[in-house]
């Protein structure tokens, strides 16, 4: 049955601005670069302790998301205050403020290039008191 999860696939109109924003807005490095077919590219993005995640062409994908919320990607931080001043920095659209989650931390929202939403959460330490 089931494994693990090999990894998360966002499909765009265009692979590779919206890899470049992650890289350059967000901090996600481009960790690979692949040829898919003639016209198409799939870019594996670095998004740290050995994970990543996948942005690549896809010819049935056409401008913004119509449903940025149905799902998002979530990008752990270790200062969250921080990470959001670094991404707003950057001239990225914030949609929520920093909110907290009790038992599990803290969460911002934002939007990339294609409209789709994902967060920077700051998990919560065993340590904290909250």
């Amino acid at each position: 049955m089931i494994k693990s999860l090999e990894s998360v696939l966002l499909s765009s109109e265009n692979a590779k601005a919206l890899a470049e924003f992650y890289q350059d807005k967000v901090g996600i490095k481009i960790k690979e670069e692949y040829e898919m077919g003639e016209d198409s590219s799939a870019f594996e993005m670095d998004a740290g302790d050995g994970s990543s995640f996948m942005i690549n062409d896809h010819s049935e994908v056409k401008g913004k998301s119509s449903q940025p919320q149905r799902y998002m990607l979530n990008f752990e931080v270790k200062n969250i205050d921080e990470a959001v001043k670094t991404v707003e920095g950057n001239g990225v659209s914030k949609i929520t403020d920093k909110y907290h989650v009790e038992g599990y931390g803290y969460i911002a929202t934002f939007e990339d290039l294609d409209g789709n939403y994902f967060q920077l959460v700051q998990v919560k330490d065993d340590e904290d008191d909250d």
